[in-house]
C-alpha cells in the first residue's frame, strides 16, 4: 500500500515542537525530456478527472532520486546531511521548501521556511539591490511594513551599502551570496535549508554566517544542513543522515555517521591495518641512490600501527635502500586532508626544521616522530618525499592514504590540542610574585 502522497505546509503554529515531519517519502524523475513533458501532462489529466496517478510506480526512464526517507526535526535542532553527488541531498532540501512536491510519502512543515539552496540564485540581475531585497523578501513571506523595518539590518549584514543603487548583474558572487543569505536569515524563519552556503564567500563571511545560525538555533529555529565539509557538520549538528542513491544509509549521531559515509566513499583500504605501505623494487637504472621501500605508522614501542589516534604517540616510518653513504638527507611529508576536497593541512621537511640526517649504504628507516597526533579524525593522503640536500629528488611516494582515529571526546576539534586542567584557589595566585 503506497502512503499517502501529500505535501502540507502550515504557517503560523508557533506551539508545535515538531516543525518538520517527513514519513516515507519518495520522489522519482525521469531522464528524458520528451518522456519527463508526457508523463507530466500524465500526471495533470489524471489529478483533474480525479483518477490515480500511480505516483508509487516507476515508469520506463523514471528513477528514485528519493526512496522511503523518513526523519522528525525539532525545534532548535540542526541536522546534517552527507552523501556522495547525486544522493538526493538538494531533492530534499526542495522537497521541505515546498518547491516541488513528493511522489509518496507525507511531508508536513510547520511555520516560515528560509531556503538557502542556491544564494542570490532568485535575484534578478537587472534590479538593483534595493529592489531585489524587497522582491526576495516578499516571496520569502513578509509583507513591506516588516521589509521596511529590518532594511537596514539586511543591508548592515551584507555589507554592500555602496553598491545598494547598481543592479546585481555588476555584484561579484561574494556579494550576491551575502545578499542572499541576509534576505533569507532575517526574515526570522522557522526552518532553515541550507545548501553549502557555508562553502561560498570569504572565511569573513562564512564566520558571520556560523555566528548567526547558532543564534537562530537559541531562538528555537531548527536548520538543515548540506556540507561536503565535515567540520562544519561536526561543529553545527549532533545528529547527521546519510544519503546515498536516494536511500538512507546512516543516520544518527553526526561523528559515526560520517565515519561510515567516509569509509563507503573510499573503500576498504582505509581500514585499520597494521601492514606497511609496501612499493616494488626499482631497477639499477631508475635508481637516484636511494630507493623508498615501504611507509608505515608505528606507535611508541615500534610496533606497526594501522590507524595513528588523535592525541597519541606516532611515528611515520619511510624504509629506504641507499646504494651509497649520502648527507644531508631531507624527508618532507606532506599531508592532505581527504575529507575536505584534499585540502593540505601539513607540510613538515626535516630540513625546514634544521635536522638533515646521515645515512649509510644498506637498509635505513626514516623517521617522523611525533609526539602526539595533532591531526583530528578523518581520511588523509601523505605525499613522502626524500631529496638529497634539499635539492635532487632521490625518491617519492605520491599518495600514502591513511585513516586517523579518534576517541568521542575529541571529534569535534580541528586538531588536537594537549592541555591539563587545574582549579587554583585566588589567594595561592596572589601571594606569587612578579619577580617569581
Amino acid at each position: 500500500m503506497a502512503a499517502e502522497r501529500v505535501s502540507t505546509i502550515v504557517a503560523g503554529d508557533n506551539e508545535a515542537d515538531t516543525l518538520v515531519s517527513v514519513e516515507d517519502v519518495s520522489k522519482k524523475f525521469c531522464r528524458s525530456l520528451k518522456r519527463s513533458l508526457m508523463y507530466g501532462l500524465r500526471d495533470i489529466g489524471a489529478e483533474l478527472s480525479g483518477r490515480s496517478r500511480h505516483s508509487d510506480v516507476l515508469r520506463p526512464g523514471e528513477f528514485w532520486a528519493l526512496n522511503g526517507l523518513s526523519f522528525e526535526l525539532r525545534r532548535g535542532e540542526a541536522l546534517g546531511l552527507v552523501g556522495p553527488n547525486g544522493a538526493g541531498k538538494s531533492t530534499l532540501l526542495r522537497l521541505i521548501s515546498g518547491l516541488i512536491k513528493p511522489d509518496a510519502g507525507t511531508l508536513r512543515v510547520r511555520g516560515r521556511v528560509a531556503p538557502l539552496i542556491a544564494l542570490g540564485a532568485g535575484f534578478n540581475p537587472i534590479l538593483t539591490g534595493r529592489e531585489n531585497i524587497y522582491v526576495n523578501m516578499s516571496i520569502l513571506g513578509l509583507s513591506k511594513k516588516e521589509i521596511d523595518a529590518r532594511f537596514d539590518e539586511v543591508v548592515d549584514f551584507a555589507e554592500i551599502g555602496d553598491a545598494l543603487a547598481a543592479p546585481v548583474q555588476t555584484y561579484s558572487s561574494g556579494m550576491a551570496a551575502r545578499l542572499g543569505f541576509a534576505c533569507a536569515v532575517l526574515t526570522d524563519p522557522d526552518v532553515l535549508l541550507v545548501d553549502e552556503v557555508l562553502s561560498v564567500g570569504d572565511m569573513k563571511f562564512r564566520m558571520k554566517c556560523l555566528r548567526h545560525m547558532g543564534k537562530l538555533l537559541e531562538r528555537g529555529t531548527c536548520f538543515i544542513l548540506v556540507s561536503h565539509n565535515p567540520h562544519a557538520i561536526l561543529t553545527v549538528c549532533p545528529r547527521a543522515v546519510y544519503l546515498s542513491q536516494g536511500k538512507v544509509m546512516a543516520v544518527g549521531d553526526t561523528s559515526s555517521v560520517l565515519s561510515q559515509y567516509e569509509r563507503d566513499a573510499f573503500g576498504t583500504s582505509f581500514e585499520d591495518s597494521s601492514e606497511p605501505l609496501r612499493l616494488p623494487p626499482k631497477r639499477p637504472e631508475e635508481s637516484s641512490g636511494l630507493d623508498i621501500t615501504s611507509v608505515c605508522f608505528k606507535d611508541e614501542y615500534g610496533n606497526s600501527l594501522g590507524s595513528p589516534l588523535t592525541g597519541a604517540p606516532a611515528s611515520i616510518c619511510v624504509r629506504c635502500k641507499a646504494n651509497r653513504a649520502m648527507n644531508g638527507i631531507n624527508l618532507i611529508v606532506a599531508v592532505s586532508n581527504l575529507s575536505v576536497e584534499n585540502e593540505r593541512v601539513l607540510y613538515l621537511s626535516s630540513h625546514y626544521d634544521g635536522q638533515p640526517m646521515d645515512v649509510e649504504p644498506g637498509e635505513v628507516e626514516l623517521q617522523l616522530e611525533l609526539p602526539y597526533c595533532g591531526l583530528s579524525a578523518g581520511l588523509y593522503s601523505a605525499k613522502i618525499v626524500v631529496t638529497e640536500k634539499s635539492v635532487q629528488t632521490l625518491d617519492a611516494v605520491e599518495s600514502f592514504r591513511f585513516r586517523v582515529r579518534s576517541e568521542s571526546t575529541a571529534v569535534q576539534n580541528l586538531f588536537y590540542q594537549p592541555r591539563e586542567w587545574r582549579a587554583k584557589s585566588i589567594s595561592s595566585i596572589s601571594s606569587v610574585s612578579p619577580e617569581d
